[in-house]
């Protein structure tokens, strides 16, 4: 199974990939919003774990940009944001 972890914190993505790379996915990462969202457009990923405060383009347009075109990977949003407000968000963008 093939993951993209888009997150912009390079410690946290490292220990991301590390600990599922352990558990047999195979891991790609990128650090910010438009590559992240080139990636899992090309990639074709079979899920996408993505930040949502990310630079070039968040994680919320990110989201958003992949469902407008068709994009369907399953995607797992990771937030410090723990307000009812933002969860309802991801799940109505398509997370």
């Amino acid at each position: 199974m093939k993951l993209l972890v888009i997150e912009d914190d390079p410690k946290t993505a490292a220990l991301m990939s590390k600990g599922l790379s352990s558990e047999g996915f195979g891991v790609e990462v990128c650090l910010d919003g438009e590559e992240g969202l080139d990636l899992a457009q090309t990639l074709q990923p079979d899920a996408i774990i993505l930040d949502v405060m990310l630079p070039t383009l968040d994680g919320w347009a990110v989201l958003k940009r992949l469902r407008e075109s068709g994009v369907n990977t399953p995607v797992l949003m990771l937030t410090a944001r723990d307000a009812v407000e933002h969860r309802v968000k991801g799940l109505t963008l398509g997370a």
